[in-house]
């Protein structure tokens, strides 16, 4: 079994920062990719940025210069440093994952998400 665990979201004024966490743990054989979405009330989910195995990095425009993704890869962490926040950007935040695991002794490629951490910016 495979679990994401974020942290770090919170309540912050209009021009602070916060730093997301995301934690992946269980049988895991390699990380193709991760990445943070975004859900606000009464919106659809949207990619905020993702990183691949080899670092390339993707991020919304709405995010660019503001966020940045990295991650740890002897830890298996994922992480979202958020600055400049603004009251738009307020949404719970999840982490997703591409995951070959194992499973059953044969590796099984999932698909996993965490169960969200929020985040509020007031104005």
């Amino acid at each position: 079994q495979v679990q994401l665990v974020e942290s770090g979201g919170g309540l912050v004024q209009a021009g602070g920062s916060l730093r997301l966490s995301c934690a992946a743990s269980g049988s895991i054989f390699r990380i193709n990719s991760m990445g943070w979405y975004r859900q606000a009330p009464g919106k659809q989910r949207e990619l905020v940025a993702n990183i691949q195995s080899g670092g390339i990095t993707n991020y919304a425009d709405s995010v660019k210069g503001r966020f940045t993704i990295s991650k740890d890869n002897a830890e298996n962490m994922l992480y979202l440093q958020m600055n400049t926040l603004k009251p738009e950007d307020t949404a719970v935040y999840y982490c997703n994952a591409e995951i070959v695991s194992w499973e059953a002794g044969r590796p099984q490629l999932g698909n996993y998400r965490g169960q969200g951490t929020q985040v509020t910016v007031s104005s």
